[in-house]
């Protein structure tokens, strides 16, 4: 019977003898600050093993068996980010992280079977900001964590980035259109921020994917639910998007005078209409 995670020994992931995640590539990096999180796994040995490793890493970890109880274990102590498995007797995880996301704002890293590739999609549908499929390594679970919950603590910066009515404040985490403020979850308000920061620039989906989620390989599906998704809450028409467009062959890249140019044909527009009139 296959374990849905993969236990490491010598610093290997074990069946591939390739180095950890985590073991290169990463060495320096700074570890993200304590955090609350709520491990959601009906497996209780999968639970254990995660809640273990999340434990030496410096993090408080509650744990729940079941979706009311996850829920219940929320109200008591808001969590900094989620764990949650997808397949949860009774109520699944999707209608577990929608119940959570209607209570307010939290990351979910939603835990998912290999090859599922329809549930991952859901999930990040319905606002999970990353998944691990099983089998995974606990490590690499870790990883992924911290790298959210980093990007949930931004350093403040001097200038918040705006353009084309769109603006982002990473200190306070709030993005606005034309000054009213949006509903994006923790990746689609970086995706924005840093589209916001770049523009004018094309950038793949891999591009995205190092940039923006910080990974050097993964699916890329993930990028394009993402966009799809902030453009569902960013563009006039998402049918047909003016700020993040798609450049074939490419990837995205973010128009910031889309704005401007609807302003200068509101404009002509509105000439043509007066020269009418006095003819």
């Amino acid at each position: 019977m296959q374990q849905p995670y993969e236990p490491s020994a010598g610093g290997h992931d074990a069946g591939n003898g390739e180095p950890r995640t985590g073991e290169s590539g990463t060495a320096g990096r700074r570890p993200a600050p304590a955090a609350r999180v709520l491990v959601v796994e009906d497996d209780p040995t999968v639970a254990e093993v995660v809640s273990g490793y999340l434990d030496r890493a410096g993090h408080v970890v509650d744990r729940a068996g079941d979706g009311p109880t996850a829920l219940a274990r929320a109200a008591a102590h808001w969590p900094d980010l989620v764990v949650l498995d997808l397949m949860l007797p009774g109520m699944d995880g999707l209608e577990v992280c929608r119940r959570m996301r209607g209570r307010g704002p939290v990351p979910v890293i939603m835990l998912t079977a290999r090859g599922d590739e329809d549930d991952r999609i859901l999930g990040l549908e319905v606002g999970a900001d990353d998944y691990v499929t099983k089998p995974f390594s606990p490590r690499e679970l870790v990883l992924r964590v911290e790298s959210v919950l980093r990007r949930t603590r931004p350093a403040a910066v001097s200038r918040p980035p705006a353009a084309a009515g769109l603006a982002v404040d990473p200190a306070a985490r709030r993005a606005t259109k034309n000054g009213t403020e949006l509903a994006l979850t923790l990746r689609e308000f970086d995706l924005l921020a840093f589209f916001l920061g770049h523009p004018g620039r094309a950038f793949s989906r891999e591009d995205l994917m190092r940039e923006v989620w910080g990974w050097d390989f993964g699916d890329l599906s993930t990028v394009t639910v993402h966009v799809r998704r902030l453009r569902g809450k960013v563009e006039d028409d998402p049918a047909r998007p003016r700020l993040i467009q798609t450049v074939w062959g490419v990837g995205y890249r973010f128009d910031s005078t889309a704005h401007e140019d609807d302003a200068h044909e509101d404009e002509e527009h509105q000439g043509e209409e007066h020269q009418g009139e006095g003819s």
